[in-house]
This record gives structure tokens, C-alpha cells and sequence, in this order.
């Protein structure tokens, strides 16, 4: 059986917690919240207007309320390359303004996320 990506994250992040693990806590959260954001409703697919009294307002019980996007799994590793490249080319950055420190937390977020690929 296969476990979903994003249900692995979270699992980790609670034992990242138990662990008091900062940068891997750091990371798991901020990729959850990438994906998170993936699913997000396309702007195009959100529910209209129904011109009341309140403007941008949509009427009727039920009527804002919009399915979110799925994200597939393959949707969900290409986040997670893309929270990886983020943190080297971040890292590489700092160690170009001789902040060694924060460039080494950056790339021990992205080892802690490379091993969900």
C-alpha cells in the first residue's frame, strides 16, 4: 500500500515535532503550506458574485463554498523539487554573503525533503 505523499509529510512533521527537530520541522511546514497552496481554487473556477448589498458576496447556503484542486502525486514531487532547488539557490546566496550559518540550516532542509523523492 501506497502512502500518500502529503499524509507522510504530516506523520513527520508530528514525529519532527515529538523530536523537537527545527529544520526538519521548518521544512516539512513549509512544503505542507506549498501544497496547500497548490490546491487551491483556480481564481477562473471560484463561485460569482451574486450582486447583493455586499459586494463580491455570493448568496444562499452553500453557494462560496468551491471543491478544491487534487493534487496527484506526481503534482505533489514536483513541489517538492521545487521547495529543494528554492532552499539551495537560497543557500547558495548566503554563502555568497558569508552567512555560512543559515546556508547550512537551508541545505539540511533540503536533505531532510530530498528523501521524499
Amino acid at each position: 500500500m501506497t502512502v500518500d505523499p502529503r499524509t507522510r509529510l504530516q506523520g513527520d512533521l508530528k514525529t519532527a515535532m515529538k523530536a523537537r527537530d527545527h529544520v526538519a520541522i521548518s521544512a516539512l511546514r513549509s512544503t505542507l503550506a506549498a501544497i496547500a497552496n497548490g490546491e487551491a481554487l483556480d481564481v477562473q473556477h471560484a463561485p460569482t458574485s451574486g450582486g447583493g448589498p455586499i459586494a463580491g458576496a455570493v448568496s444562499g447556503v452553500g453557494a462560496g463554498e468551491a471543491p478544491r484542486r487534487e493534487l496527484s502525486s506526481d503534482d505533489v514531487a514536483a513541489l517538492i523539487v521545487t521547495e529543494i532547488a528554492e532552499r539551495r539557490t537560497a543557500a547558495d546566496e548566503y554563502d555568497r554573503l558569508g552567512q555560512a550559518a543559515e546556508a547550512g540550516r537551508l541545505r539540511a532542509e533540503a536533505e531532510v525533503l530530498s528523501a521524499y523523492l
